[in-house]
């Protein structure tokens, strides 16, 4: 068989059933091997970036997920990089395949050819341009390994259009997958972990999203019921344990925090970190963040441990496998009576989790975003799958939604880029067709991408989009009141088209419906939760995604802090009346 063929057969041996990409002159062979053997579905994006972030979406859907994005050779690998920088940045596996110029004119300033595998280097595992047609299944083996082993991350396969169309010896029916290499926690280390935090009177769990990668979230939740430990999830690690459940404190950080959480936080004498980064954003300043608390940090990259500050204690492992240990030495332990009674912990945090709350009802026009957030509580349940990437859209959106599930809030963290959002939810909705799928963006967001909407009606992948537009760069403009200034992030002008939007400038609803798809305006707030209802029968009905957006006022400054977790700026009024935040999980008596 062509070496195109072996390729499209291991991907079906591995597992792959879905791929996301654009055709072009030196990736044709492939294609034609990807018809030919059937199997992969194949999902035709509008840019090859969003091809990527596809990808990204669908792996992060279900455990074992790898998402396959294709390209052609120059700028559709080079469009890639972003997807691949993002996955690498949340240890998400994804394989990017790019065809490639003729091997004897690579170094020739051939025709779209570029040396991909170079560029590609610091965002991947691993990056290769393979030169002979022979290698093709080791390489292809290898890709999949390194994906699955260790911190999961993206591979890029680059085939020249020679080596694609060359014929090799392959048997398929003898292929197998390599094994999948993993760090193991030892039950010497866990037992010493857990007598730490038997020591302390205040401990904590930050649950992190190498939980999440490692399917791990009920062993999570199992041995913090076990221990009565509170637990903390990060931006990438929510859902891990439900928003309603007794022992979720909330998330802190500086921007995607709760009020509640960051005051937990702040009371705590211990911390056990399983599969966190210690992201900035989390952390804040670190002598605020560390002082007066004990570490225990447990992370599948042994590199990552110490790197951004030294733990009292550190453990390389997959979460999974030292969970496991953990709920093994926990009910040892409960069964002899060793472990201590946490209830008045529990209790405190619930107490905050009940009474520091931020204000969500505003009956204001133009519509304040926080009474979005409120009628999204109202309209999408705990199956709901969110997702999002940057902005001050997902920073109050983390702050204000509720979670009950691993896998329901995908949301880009690391790398943060605009436009992420659409293809990604394109990408889970394929993953999941019967999922309710949520999109949030903001207006900036949304226009970075939306010609992949088309992709949606196309290949009839319903979802829903929550687009708040308030013409503006909403987190970069409030970021610039650092340095006094608002230049360059006003998006807004008079639509000659569209003149009753006034200064808000494009006109989304016409550019949806342009691209084959369902769109709501909303100007009122009262009138969200009826448009929320509205497009999920719409998007049922017609099978295409379905944009509601909201008009917001021009200027809302979301909490946040600069610098520290003990001091988060709270712009707004907060919450001091039970009707102030009624979808609160514990809403104000």
């Amino acid at each position: 068989m062509t070496a195109a063929r072996a390729a499209v057969e291991i991907l079906k041996r591995e597992g792959v059933t879905n791929a996301f990409g654009v055709p072009g002159a030196a990736i044709n062979p492939f294609y034609a091997a990807l018809k030919a053997a059937g199997g992969v579905n194949h999902t035709l994006a509008r840019h090859v970036e969003g091809a990527s972030h596809m990808a990204e979406g669908y792996t992060r859907t279900h455990p074992g997920n790898i998402g396959v994005c294709v390209g052609t050779s120059g700028p559709a690998g080079t469009d890639m990089i972003t997807g691949l920088y993002s996955a690498l940045g949340d240890s998400i596996p994804i394989l990017c395949i790019t065809g490639q110029a003729p091997t004897a004119v690579i170094h020739k300033e051939d025709f779209q050819a570029v040396d991909i595998a170079s560029i590609a280097k610091p965002v991947t595992k691993a990056a290769t341009t393979v030169l002979e047609a022979a290698q093709v299944p080791g390489v292809f083996q290898q890709a999949f390994h390194l994906m699955r082993s260790g911190r999961p991350g993206p591979v890029l396969v680059d085939l020249p259009i020679d080596v694609q169309l060359t014929e090799i010896e392959f048997d398929i029916d003898t292929y197998e997958p390599l094994p999948v290499y993993k760090p193991s926690a030892t039950r010497a280390q866990v037992v010493k972990a857990v007598k730490m935090l038997n020591e302390s009177e205040r401990p904590l769990i930050v649950a992190g999203g190498g939980i999440i990668n490692a399917d791990a979230s009920e062993l999570l939740v199992e041995f913090a019921e076990l221990t009565g430990t509170l637990v903390i999830p990060t931006l990438m690690g929510w859902g891990t344990i439900a928003d309603d459940h007794e022992l979720n404190a909330g998330m802190v950080g500086l921007q995607t925090s709760h009020r509640y959480g960051n005051a937990t936080f702040l009371e705590s004498d211990f911390v056990l970190g399983i599969g966190n980064r210690w992201a900035n954003r989390h952390t804040g300043k670190l002598d605020v963040y560390t002082r007066g608390r004990k570490f225990v940090h447990v992370d599948i990259e042994p590199t990552q441990i110490g790197k951004i500050f030294a733990p009292d204690y550190g453990i390389a492992s997959d979460a999974k496998v030292a969970l496991e240990l953990f709920v093994e030495v926990a009910k040892e332990l409960k069964a002899a009576g060793e472990l201590p009674d946490r209830r008045a912990w529990i209790e405190s945090a619930r107490e905050r989790k009940a009474t520091l709350h931020r204000r969500t009802h505003f009956d204001n026009v133009p519509i304040k975003p926080q009474r979005v957030y409120e009628e999204m509580n109202r309209a999408f349940g705990p199956e709901t799958r969110y997702v999002t990437t940057i902005g001050l859209s997902q920073i109050a959106g983390a702050q204000m939604l509720h979670v009950y599930r691993p896998r329901h809030w995908i949301n880009c963290g690391q790398a943060g880029p605009l436009g992420w959002t659409i293809p990604a939810a394109l990408g889970v909705a394929t993953a999941d067709p019967e999922a309710s799928v949520v999109a949030l963006s903001g207006d900036y967001d949304f226009q970075f991408m939306l010609e992949e909407l088309a992709v949606g009606a196309q290949h009839h992948i319903p979802y829903v989009h929550v687009l708040v537009n308030n013409s503006y760069l909403g987190l970069i403009r409030q970021a610039q009141r650092n340095f006094d200034i608002d230049f360059q992030v006003n998006l807004e002008f008079e639509n000659i088209n569209s003149p009753e939007l006034g200064m808000y400038g494009v006109d989304h609803v016409k550019v949806v419906e342009g691209l084959g798809c369902k769109a709501i305006r909303v100007t009122e707030p009262d009138q969200l939760l009826a448009a929320f209802e509205e497009a999920k029968k719409l998007a049922a009905e017609f099978r295409v995604p379905v944009v509601v957006e909201a008009i917001l006022e021009r200027i809302t400054n979301i909490s946040m802090s600069g610098s520290d977790i003990a001091s988060v700026n709270e712009f707004e009024d907060i919450a001091t009346e039970p009707g102030h935040a009624p979808t609160e999980i514990l809403p104000l008596v």
